[in-house]
């Protein structure tokens, strides 16, 4: 049997007929021209455990999410722990051993607060005591380790005394969900130099690379010297010890600006391939951004996208970034809150213009209402691709400030977004099994 050639001009006919049809299949999804629903959220605000003794109180809550599907985290939802420690009342900056609160079914309960052995303080001398604080934990996907960094305080134990020019360490500690400790605290060595004699990691943010390296900033000055300056630290951690690789730029403020104690507790993330880093000094909140995480441009004061100042000063301020957008959390003046000891109350966030890096005032919503108190220190982490929590607490200082309503309650402030946030750290499909450690520490 022979087979006829189709003539030229049929094939042609047929060709046109083909294409039409899939254009017109591809038309009948309008997703691909539908415009994309704004990114938003809602907030979700919850208690976790109140109650004020007069003579301490809990203060630096933050909280670090443990992905679902994980060695330590077999179950299907995020185990979450808050850490925070008792400050003494009568003195400035006197901390005692670090505790956790520990969520296993997305906050409907919480255990704790436990006290743990490896954070308390330790003597390295009969005359002296030295404590980890200003903690923070931080899922790190490459080790499968929810590892925590912070800064030393040093004291003398007979009265209780800061010793403010006693050398200040990076603190860390990694946890193990299974036995439910944490190891027993360590600190990062840095290069031999005296201007790393007095170098932390307090209250600072963090960004882990994708290849498992830690950009962890860092705010440092020598023994004599009186202001801070920044760097980031690249770092490594093998599950167990936490490694200094490399540091980049050395902020100052400029001779012209220079006030206080200088730069302190910085934080960095990244956003749509740019990284982005805010830093607290006493006058004035600054930021600058960075094409490598380590070499940064021209330094500025955080405004409003009106150009007005923004108000924040003299404490930090932190990020919440999301695959779509780029948002600040702060305290500032200006909210009917003369009366809260440097305008650290309410808490608020708003969305942060990442080409003009300016914040969005009509953006500006209160997180966590004041009473009467600061909320200044604060953190947040992922819980899941559509969920952020940040967390603060009311702290007690100065005597008096009860009367405006505050008892040293933890907050859970909840954002549920209205859409995946692609840049999840916590996001289960992109997490990596790993063997967990097994430690032996007892709780206190």
């Amino acid at each position: 049997m022979t087979h006829q050639r189709r003539p030229p001009i049929t094939r042609i006919v047929v060709a046109i007929a083909f294409l039409v049809i899939a254009g017109t299949t591809r038309s009948a999804h309008p997703e691909s021209k539908a415009p994309r629903q704004k990114l938003d959220y809602r907030i979700q605000l919850s208690t976790v455990v109140k109650g004020f003794d007069g003579k301490t109180c809990w203060v630096h809550t933050r909280p670090g999410a443990i992905p679902p599907g994980t060695p330590g985290n077999p179950g299907k939802t995020p185990i979450v722990l808050i850490t925070m420690q008792k400050v003494m009342l009568t003195r400035s900056d006197v901390f005692f051993g670090l505790h956790d609160l520990r969520t296993d079914n997305m906050g409907r309960n919480w255990v704790g607060p436990t006290g743990h052995s490896s954070l308390r303080r330790r003597q390295p001398t009969k005359q002296t005591a030295v404590v980890p604080c200003d903690f923070w934990p931080l899922w790190h996907r490459a080790s499968g380790k929810l590892l925590g960094t912070g800064k030393t305080f040093h004291y003398t134990t007979k009265d209780q005394r800061h010793l403010a020019r006693a050398p200040s360490e990076t603190a860390y500690s990694a946890y193990d969900p299974i036995a439910r400790k944490w190891d027993p605290w360590k600190t990062l060595e840095l290069p031999d130099d005296p201007k790393f004699k007095n170098a932390s990691a307090g209250c600072a943010q963090r960004y882990d690379l994708p290849n498992g390296d830690i950009l962890l900033p860092i705010y440092y000055r020598r023994r004599d010297q009186k202001e801070h300056r920044v760097t980031v630290c690249r770092c490594r951690f093998d599950g167990k010890t936490l490694r200094f690789i490399e540091h980049g730029d050395e902020l100052e403020l400029p001779p012209a600006e220079k006030h206080g104690d200088g730069f302190s507790e910085p934080s960095i993330t990244r956003f749509d391939g740019r990284f982005y880093m805010t830093l607290r000094t006493v006058k004035y909140g600054y930021v600058t951004t960075s094409g490598d995480g380590l070499h940064f441009g021209p330094l500025r004061k955080w405004t409003f996208d009106n150009g007005t100042d923004l108000g924040s000063y003299n404490t930090q301020q932190h990020w919440v970034t999301h695959s779509d957008g780029l948002f600040l959390v702060y305290t500032r003046r200006g909210l009917n809150n003369d009366h809260v000891i440097r305008h650290r109350a309410p808490l608020v966030i708003a969305e942060v213009d990442p080409r003009r890096v300016v914040v969005k005032r009509q953006s500006e919503r209160i997180l966590v209402p004041e009473r009467g108190t600061r909320l200044g220190n604060f953190g947040m982490t992922d819980v899941s691709p559509t969920e952020t929590w940040i967390t603060t607490v009311e702290w007690m200082q100065p005597v008096g400030v009860a009367k405006y309503g505050s008892d040293n309650s933890v907050f859970v402030a909840k954002l549920i977004w209205n859409r995946p946030n692609r840049v999840s750290i916590v996001d289960r499909k992109a997490t990596r099994p790993t063997q967990n450690s097994m430690s032996q520490i007892t709780d206190d």
